[in-house]
């Protein structure tokens, strides 16, 4: 039976613990700021970002792992963990150079088997991919399998993302500071989907309250009646966020016993700003 492991990078913002369960590796992101912040998602955390964010007024730079980098990643999985061959699944090439980075990577380690898979999505729905072509991995499922759970997933996956304000997109000059400002004072909270792999602002809705009881709408359109199978809250570094939006949901839908409480990798929550509470679920369908 051919060993197969399964990598990804952390915009997938899979935490450790469940990484950690299948060996996952994930590849970081870069991110700098000034000398005292400057390192990757590895080395600096949502609450250090921020805190170095509000006292600086700016954003850092978020930049893809080079192709040495990836390099150095598929050698050290098959030196240690010896596979016939590598699947890595990226964040979706619409919204980063980090797959073009792999697909260098693995045409310069042309001797090994190294699949570079666009994963067309980002963070938990990202991650819950990486876990099933891992899991069909393990119960050792032909390269094909593994890459096809993993699709079979993202099909049934639902994200949505509340932002608590405009104020890091206004720093980013995503949005106008005029704007952001209007936005403030209206208090609109975007909810923000992924469609077609790119990051889209699906709706605007007025107060935090209405943004998280209007994902918690589009969630109920989205199970329909189903099993919800797997499911995640996101946030960024606003864990009570997180845990008071998890009460709003149980109240309407039936969800597994454990959710597990994600802040979003610092490579991913510099372009939303802190404050952010959202949904990853996959739906038994």
């Amino acid at each position: 039976m051919p060993k197969i492991c399964v990598i990804t990078d952390t915009d997938s913002s899979l935490p450790e613990e469940m990484a950690a369960a299948y060996h996952i590796l994930q590849v970081p992101i870069s991110i700098h700021l000034d000398d005292e912040l400057s390192g990757t998602d590895h080395t600096i955390n949502n609450a250090a970002l921020f805190r170095k964010i509000d006292a600086v007024g700016k954003l850092p730079t978020t930049a893809a792992p080079n192709p040495a980098i990836f390099v150095d990643y598929f050698e050290k999985v098959f030196r240690e963990e010896k596979p016939d061959t590598l699947v890595y699944f990226a964040i979706s090439g619409e919204m980063s150079a980090t797959i073009k980075s792999a697909q260098t990577a693995a045409e310069e380690l042309n001797e090994l088997d190294i699949r570079v898979i666009d994963s067309n999505t980002l963070s938990m729905a990202q991650g819950y991919m990486v876990l099933a072509a891992a899991e069909a991995a393990e119960n050792g499922a032909s390269v094909e399998a593994v890459i096809q759970a993993a699709e079979k997933v993202r099909e049934r996956t639902y994200l949505y993302g509340a932002l608590s304000t405009l104020k890091y997109l206004s720093m980013s000059g995503r949005v106008s500071h005029i704007a952001a400002g209007m936005a403030g004072m209206l208090a609109i909270k975007p909810i923000l989907s992924v469609q077609n792999g790119k990051l889209a602002m699906l709706e605007k809705v007025r107060t935090s309250s209405k943004s998280w009881q209007r994902m918690i709408e589009l969630a109920e359109a989205d199970v329909d009646g189903h099993l919800i199978e797997k499911v995640s809250i996101l946030h960024v570094n606003n864990i009570a966020g997180a845990q008071a939006f998890e009460k709003l949901l149980r109240e309407r839908l039936d969800c597994p016993a454990f959710i597990p409480m994600v802040d979003i990798n610092p490579g991913l929550s510099v372009h939303t700003g802190a404050g952010l509470v959202g949904i990853c679920l996959v739906v038994d369908k």
